[in-house]
């Protein structure tokens, strides 16, 4: 199955110019053909070719599945970005295969990197979800300190801070419900001042084995084994 995205795609049933290009002229689709729909959140639309327009094509929905394949959980990572961007568009494109629903990117004291592309990690997420064929675009958060961030009110039920030392718990022993939170620090790690705070937020530390992991290893980790408790 290929599958297009498009935002408030009932509204407006038309491919934006490079899915059109895409449609069109790569995969040689023509007026009668169907096609497969995603607007982002959750609905999966059967489409049938109207208007074979390189740049607008135009569709008949045929069917529309709700929740198509909704999670069973909702999982935010809040992670800090890499000094090497490859690497945190990596995490995106791979944690949006497995599946997540948000991701936050916060400074912290040890942050190397301190300004990024959202427009290009979205577009990235934009295309491991077309890739890995899912209904649901995860939200992307642009950059603010640790300390704006703790700052804010997180709805996730439960709060995890990956930091190992005596307090931790392993992620996978805990009981985990349908909306968890789980934040990782930078390449230096978070400052002991920055888990002091995490855990006036009600963050519990939890580990993920004993291996020193990068940052955005330890972010796929977290999404994965969130996926599979």
């Amino acid at each position: 199955m290929q599958l297009f995205y498009k935002a408030n795609f009932e509204e407006d049933a038309v491919l934006d110019e490079i899915d059109s290009k895409h449609c069109i002229r790569v995969l040689r689709k023509k007026e009668g053909d169907e096609v497969m729909v995603t607007d982002g959140i959750g609905n999966l639309f059967t489409c049938q070719i109207a208007d074979a327009n390189q740049k607008k094509t135009k569709l008949d929905i045929l069917a529309t599945q709700r929740e198509f394949e909704k999670p069973k959980r909702h999982i935010k990572v809040v992670i800090a970005p890499t000094k090497n961007i490859d690497r945190m568009e990596y995490f995106v494109e791979k944690s949006v295969e497995i599946g997540i629903s948000e991701i936050s990117f916060i400074l912290t004291k040890n942050s190397e990197r301190k300004h990024l592309k959202l427009d290009r990690l979205n577009r990235i997420a934009v295309s491991a979800m077309k890739q890995s064929l899912k209904a649901y675009l995860p939200k992307l958060s642009d950059l603010v300190t640790i300390k704006e961030y703790l700052g804010q009110t997180e709805t996730a039920k439960q709060k995890f801070v990956a930091h190992l030392n005596e307090k931790s718990t392993d992620l996978t022993t805990n009981d985990i419900g349908d909306s968890v939170c789980i934040m990782v620090g930078p390449e230096g790690d978070f400052d002991p001042s920055e888990i002091a705070m995490a855990e006036a937020a009600g963050f519990e530390m939890v580990s993920m084995g004993y291996s020193r992991l990068r940052t955005e290893t330890a972010g796929l980790v977290a999404v994965t084994l969130l996926n599979m408790i």
